[in-house]
């Protein structure tokens, strides 16, 4: 697979500071860029400004066409993995399926969510919106987890709009060229389009919505409110093309003997659809999510994504790679699709501090050539030995956000084998998953240096997310965020030290941007 490489090697150093601080304003001014003398809200107190802040290039991620080609293909593979795990799930709670494995992702759940989550009315609700976590690596893509309730639709959202709008920028066209093509200012191609994000967020939602009358009510929880300015952004851009929808917290919404209500700039409406951006572990600190159950369940209205915790663990990769589920795997996604995501998805172990007897080894796990039978044997691994993350599996505070995460080899042996030790004590409550390591490959961007208004090179990790909409058995993938934080980061996530953009395709292989 082509590497992955900056799209502006040769831009002018005064057209690159004019691209970044066209790109800050349009973001500053949607509120989603922070400002050095921010508040919490824009004057009037109404619209939640952004707290977080990143590097700027004057372009986005350019991807090679095979690499877009991968990502087109990959959103339908994820779906039937989803499809086929959610399969999985119901056929173990019905014995069709080993038992342990509903046992494993119901670990932890209160009783009344995993009583909730098997209702035959939401049996067979899948998450609308898919968004991995891509790490190009130098053997190519992989896959470190899966996100039902990401961050960053809004924002990817709008950074599309304005790398579009900057292409223009220091450009000139020729005088003597008649081929419109090389005269054309749009030398990179976003994926998505400008607008994708918006129009795939909103095919999505009036899909999910169905035969339901109402507004759409995006509710975004306390625990999850940094990202409420992106999202009201987003309702904005939903209600500019006739969609009603607002971005609210939940103690807005009004229960009714008729349904949940909402009090909008246009009057109260009735709620025919939620989109639920608030994790289901942090159900019993969110106002009124009693009402919102009761009212999906009477089908008063639709929400997505489904309260359905057994398809946001992290552990369905341990499902995915284990031995004895193999041929489920096979029947449910064919061998090409299983071959493909078992080669993208690292391998992956459930931390269960179950003894094992003594002729019994973990599948798959060694250390250098010496198959690992318990895990004391993986607390005295040498550093050479322990590239692996640990982290929580889901339904915790600490599973989102690259928060828990703990890189094996970047730490010293006292620490990961008392990391380890904890991890395998938190298996009632939460279990922990360990993960074959895949380290980024390196490439360099550029970003603006807004105090001394110099442009700075980068060498940096990339993780790429893209974003594809389920409506039926179509999956749409409408945009990519790339992060590329600094190579002396171990974790890639947003971070002020981290470039951040939407990622395009090279309109033909000489273009300069």
């Amino acid at each position: 697979m082509a590497h992955i490489e900056p799209c502006c090697p040769s831009l002018l150093p005064e057209t690159a500071l004019n691209r970044c601080a066209a790109i800050r304003s349009q973001l500053r001014a949607a509120s989603l860029f922070t400002h050095p003398s921010a508040t919490s809200l824009e004057e009037g107190g109404t619209i939640p400004r952004a707290t977080a802040s990143w590097r700027i290039s004057p372009c986005p991620l350019l991807l090679s066409r095979d690499q877009l080609a991968f990502f087109i293909a990959l959103g339908p593979q994820l779906l039937s993995f989803y499809r086929a795990l959610n399969r999985l799930y119901y056929e173990s709670v019905k014995g069709a399926q080993p038992a342990w494995v509903a046992q494993y992702l119901d670990q932890g759940k209160p009783d009344a969510l995993v009583t909730y989550s098997r209702m035959k009315r939401f049996r067979e609700s899948l998450p609308a919106v898919i968004r991995p976590d891509v790490i190009p690596t130098q053997d190519g893509m992989v896959i470190t987890e899966l996100d039902s309730v990401p961050g960053g639709i809004g924002l990817t959202a709008a950074m599309s709009r304005a790398y579009e709008d900057v292409q223009t920028i220091g450009y000139q066209p020729s005088a003597i060229s008649a081929d419109p093509e090389s005269s054309s200012p749009h030398r990179y191609e976003l994926v998505g389009g400008q607008d994708g994000m918006v129009r795939g967020f909103a095919s999505m939602l009036r899909f999910t919505q169905a035969q339901h009358d109402g507004c759409v009510a995006i509710l975004v929880s306390e625990e999850a409110k940094d990202y409420r300015p992106e999202m009201a952004w987003l309702a904005a851009r939903l209600r500019e093309q006739g969609m009603p929808a607002w971005c609210v917290e939940p103690r807005e919404i009004r229960f009714t003997e008729e349904g949940l209500r909402l009090q909008t700039d246009s009057g109260e409406q009735a709620v025919g659809s939620i989109y639920r951006f608030f994790e289901l572990f942090d159900l019993p600190n969110i106002p009124k999510a009693e009402l919102v159950q009761y009212a999906a369940k009477k089908n008063w209205m639709a929400v997505t994504p489904p309260y359905k915790p057994a398809l946001e663990e992290k552990s369905a990769f341990a499902l995915l790679h284990h031995p004895v589920l193999r041929p489920y795997w096979k029947k449910e996604l064919g061998e090409d699709c299983f071959l493909h995501l078992t080669t993208i998805m690292p391998r992956t172990w459930i931390l269960d501090p179950a003894t094992l007897p003594p002729t019994a080894t973990i599948p798959g796990l060694c250390l250098g050539e010496r198959a690992v039978a318990n895990w004391a044997d993986l607390a005295t691994a040498t550093q050479k030995e322990r590239h692996f993350v640990i982290k929580p599996s889901g339904f915790s505070e600490l599973a989102w956000g690259s928060r828990g995460v703990s890189i094996g080899h970047d730490m010293p042996q006292q620490e990961w084998a008392a990391t380890l030790q904890k991890a395998l004590a938190s298996f009632p409550a939460t279990p922990y998953i360990l993960q074959e390591f895949h380290k980024g490959r390196l490439f360099d961007m550029d970003y603006m240096d807004e105090g001394a208004q110099t442009m700075v090179p980068m060498a940096g990790r990339a993780r790429l997310s893209p974003y594809y909409f389920v409506t039926g058995e179509t999956v749409e993938l409408a945009g990519i965020l790339a992060t590329i934080c600094p190579a002396d980061k171990k974790i890639i996530h947003g971070m002020k030290d981290a470039i951040m953009a939407p990622c395009a395709i090279a309109r033909d292989a000489s273009a300069e941007c």
